[in-house]
């Protein structure tokens, strides 16, 4: 079997399933279907199949829980409805029990037999510690050791076959575990493990010599179906996989639904993404409110640059950590499936992401530079709230980034920070001025996004800005005028533009150096379109194998 006709025709349930939160039963089931089902078949169909697959795992119930909420056992029972939905030829289940208490233990396993019975299907699953009860259920069982077949065949032919080679199951044993402890290296004593892999070996071989006629069903095998049960269905993957463009429009959707659902687990994330932002500038717009317009203010004006610059950086890359998280997990769940590749999932993402950074910013934005009354024209405040909003994504994307590589968001969070910081320390001029950078460093400034916009809102604010024209100071109660701007200690800037000379290259030779206002403008777009490009080739180069195990532990 190739791993493309697994992928299309197969389903799989790893032992550790991530499903989206905020995402209710009902509609879990259903992106999973509209993911993984063409659109040759009907949405009736669709719908029938979301409602039979609720029905046969006993969701009905917790149809309009939220994900997080369930219980284990419903957890699971969603977690395998998610690839039932589809309808597989076969499905695979990898400890499909795990921390299961008996009573639901026993209750999957049954819903499973059952599945395969009614639907003529093949169920395939690993268990570490089978329970007795389990034994009906199972038509075939294989028990392997270091990748040797010990027995394969017929459940209910395995008592005879190990009691005509000496290993009898003792009464009132489970079988099912007494083999496979038969069949399990012992390492508690060397002596032990010598003893035991020797009688494994044995074992093997005998199977080899002796287990032809066991490997097929024999006389003592499943009854066979009447002949209505016996009609086989087609399954749904027949009719091929859906379009890219159904998994985008639904990859898309099933996002927003994540989002806006009544649940608290939708609601925290919609608060995170929304709220966040213009809480942090409301209470930034406190401490700078009101805004003077004297010799101080030049400072206090760069103060307040740096601090948009640095807050919009480091929640959105908070921001990021946390809501990416859940939907990056279930990308390389459904990934390994088939059912989508990285780049339709990150343009999937951006296209949902947009909508709310560009919500978040600007409206964060209008606060602080409405609140403190930086210069009152709607063009300025326009490029104003666009370039933060660049810098928002910027940060977002470079998160994605690392997060493709680690797998805590604490870490992702705390790596994207320590860069960020290191970004606006050394080029966005609102700590160290271009002027006084060395040149080397001043040339890999270009190579950063916070060079262009640290000089676009600087340059925003105080190029030709005629409140900071003469500008008094203040010294406790008294001002002090600065028409000449010749008192030494007390007036430093005669207007903006003396301001931008001392922080930024400005007016050499024919061109400004740093201040070129559309260009750095353009270059903030520039930037936040190649981390979109970054993150698109990321996401399409294959991963080690090092990085996949992280995902799969």
């Amino acid at each position: 079997m190739s791993m493309k006709l697994f992928q299309e025709q197969c389903g799989y349930v790893p032992k550790q399933v991530d499903l989206l939160p905020g995402l209710n039963v009902r509609q879990t089931l259903i992106y999973a279907g509209n993911l993984s089902i063409t659109s040759k078949v009907s949405s009736s169909t669709k719908r029938s199949r979301v409602k039979q697959v609720m029905a046969d795992l006993a969701l009905n119930q917790v149809a309009n829980r939220e994900v997080s909420s369930l219980t284990p056992s419903e957890y699971r029972r969603l977690a395998i409805g998610s690839e039932l939905v589809r309808d597989p030829v076969m499905f695979l289940l990898d400890e499909p029990t795990h921390d299961l208490d008996p009573l639901n233990t026993y209750f999957i396993i049954s819903i499973l037999s059952n599945h395969a019975k009614k639907y003529n299907r093949i169920i395939i699953l690993t268990m570490e510690k089978p329970r007795s009860d389990i034994f009906p259920f199972l038509d075939r069982v294989t028990y392997l050791c270091l990748g040797d077949v010990v027995y394969t065949g017929s459940t209910r032919m395995m008592l005879d076959y190990f009691r005509s080679i000496g290993f009898p199951c003792p009464e009132l044993e489970n079988p099912l575990m007494y083999y496979l402890c038969l069949a399990t290296v012992d390492r508690r004593t060397r002596e032990r493990f010598i003893e035991s892999s020797n009688q494994i070996a044995a074992l093997v071989d005998k199977f080899r010599t002796e287990g032809a006629r066991y490997r097929k069903y024999g006389t003592a095998g499943p009854e066979p179906l009447d002949q209505n049960e016996a009609q086989y269905k087609l399954p749904l993957t027949a009719y091929g996989q859906p379009s890219g463009w159904q998994v985008f429009r639904n990859l898309t959707g099933r996002a927003f639904a994540s989002l806006f659902n009544c649940n608290n687990s939708a609601l925290e994330r919609l608060s995170l993404r929304v709220m966040v932002l213009p809480l942090f500038f409301t209470l930034l717009f406190l401490f700078y409110f009101p805004m003077e317009t004297t010799q101080q203010s030049f400072v206090t004006r760069n103060g307040l640059i740096f601090n948009c610059l640095t807050g919009v950086s480091l929640l959105s890359a908070a921001i990021t950590a946390v809501t990416y998280a859940p939907h990056r997990t279930r990308y390389y769940q459904e990934a390994r499936e088939g059912i989508y590749r990285g780049p339709m999932f990150i343009f999937s993402y951006i296209l949902y992401s947009l909508p709310l950074s560009l919500m978040t910013v600007w409206a964060a934005a209008t606060i602080i530079y409405a609140g403190t009354r930086l210069r009152q024209e709607w063009d300025r405040w326009a490029a104003f709230c666009a370039v933060l909003w660049t810098v928002y994504v910027f940060s977002e994307q470079q998160t994605i980034s690392l997060m493709m590589f680690i797998r805590s968001s604490y870490r992702a969070f705390i790596t994207s920070i320590f860069i960020l910081i290191l970004y606006i320390t050394l080029a966005s001029s609102t700590v160290r001025t271009m002027t006084a950078l060395p040149e080397w460093l001043y040339y890999v400034s270009y190579g950063v996004i916070y060079r262009y916009a640290g000089a676009f809102l600087n340059e925003n604010e105080f190029d030709g800005n005629s409140l900071l024209e003469n500008t008094p100071s203040v010294n406790g109660s008294v001002k002090i005028s600065c028409q000449g701007n010749n008192l030494s200690g007390h007036c430093f800037y005669l207007n903006g533009i003396h301001y931008l000379t001392t922080r930024y290259n400005y007016g050499k030779g024919t061109y400004n150096e740093d201040l070129q206002y559309w260009l750095n403008f353009g270059m903030c777009f520039v930037f936040v379109g190649g981390m979109w490009l970054v993150n698109t080739v990321v996401y399409l180069i294959p991963l080690p194998s090092f990085i996949k195990k992280k995902f799969r532990d």
